[in-house]
């Protein structure tokens, strides 16, 4: 015969209620569901945040993306110049394209990364089509914001005409080269920067001190990377890029400033064709 006590459980020991195995039950659930959210999406410190921000803001800033295409470029044998010391339409068309695949591809990857839906940063709620429309309206006047600012820079600061011809204009020899600028003009311009643009304006407000700092700061970047134009091109462009970034700020869709950029940029590359510099 078994004594009672050899049925008890040893002295110290805590059966397990019903309910405390429910409870663990539902919290390894929740474990469970915790450790499928993205990585970055868990709660963290408001100083990491930010740092965490800046560190993604730098990355897709554009800079850190072409110096590295370009690099690979190189190791493929495929230089920026060709034997006469012009620009190669090979490796100019090859940079850009590249890297607008790489930046919207990190873009994506951060949003994902922190559980934000790529659809509802850039295209918000606002009908795409729409957009597509209100887009169309803003070229007349991205263009009248471009002539205006060349003209006042031509009367007071003329010095800022640093440079005679814009050598990426000056690729254009061919109808060939027509097709490929043409190209990277929409996918470039208008997708590329403005899907770069509003993420970066979406991590200011975010994270780091509010969306205008991020439209003022950002602006002057985008000038700074068409310095190669000339200053003069710098300036417009810094203009243009504040105005698509308040445009997206407005509106919480990219359709409209996309559609608007890829217009803009393939209306020059048809007037520099029929009429030249």
């Amino acid at each position: 015969m078994h004594r009672d006590d050899e049925l008890a459980p040893e002295q110290g020991e805590v059966e397990p209620l019903a309910s405390d195995e429910a409870e663990g039950q539902r919290g390894g659930g929740r474990l469970a569901a915790a450790e499928r959210l993205p990585l970055l999406s868990r709660p963290s410190s408001p100083f990491s945040a930010r740092l965490g921000a800046l560190l993604e803001v730098l990355v897709c800033s554009g800079f850190p993306t072409q110096l590295f295409i370009a690099q690979m470029l190189a190791f493929a044998g495929i230089g920026p110049f060709t034997s006469d010391h012009r620009y190669s339409v090979t490796f100019v068309v090859t940079l850009f394209l590249a890297d607008a695949i790489l930046l919207v591809g990190l873009v994506l990857w951060f949003l994902y990364l922190h559980g934000e839906r790529p659809s509802d940063v850039l295209f918000g709620r606002r009908p795409v089509w729409r957009e597509a429309i209100v887009g169309m309206l803003l070229i007349p006047i991205v263009f009248l914001l471009a002539i205006v600012a060349l003209a006042l820079m031509q009367q007071f600061a003329p010095s800022l005409h640093n440079v005679a011809r814009n050598p990426l204009e000056a690729l254009i020899r061919s109808p060939a080269d027509i097709v490929l600028f043409g190209v990277v003009a929409v996918v470039s311009g208008g997708i590329r920067e403005e899907v770069q643009r509003a993420f970066i304006l979406h991590r200011f407000e975010r994270h780091l001190g509010g969306a205008p700092l991020g439209l003022v700061l950002f602006s002057l970047v985008f000038g700074a990377g068409h310095a190669i134009q000339g200053w003069d091109a710098a300036v417009t462009t810094a203009t243009l890029g504040a105005f698509w970034g308040g445009i997206y700020l407005l509106r919480r869709s990219i359709a409209a400033p996309m559609v608007s950029h890829a217009g803009f940029d393939l209306a020059e590359i048809i007037r520099y064709t029929l009429y030249g510099p």
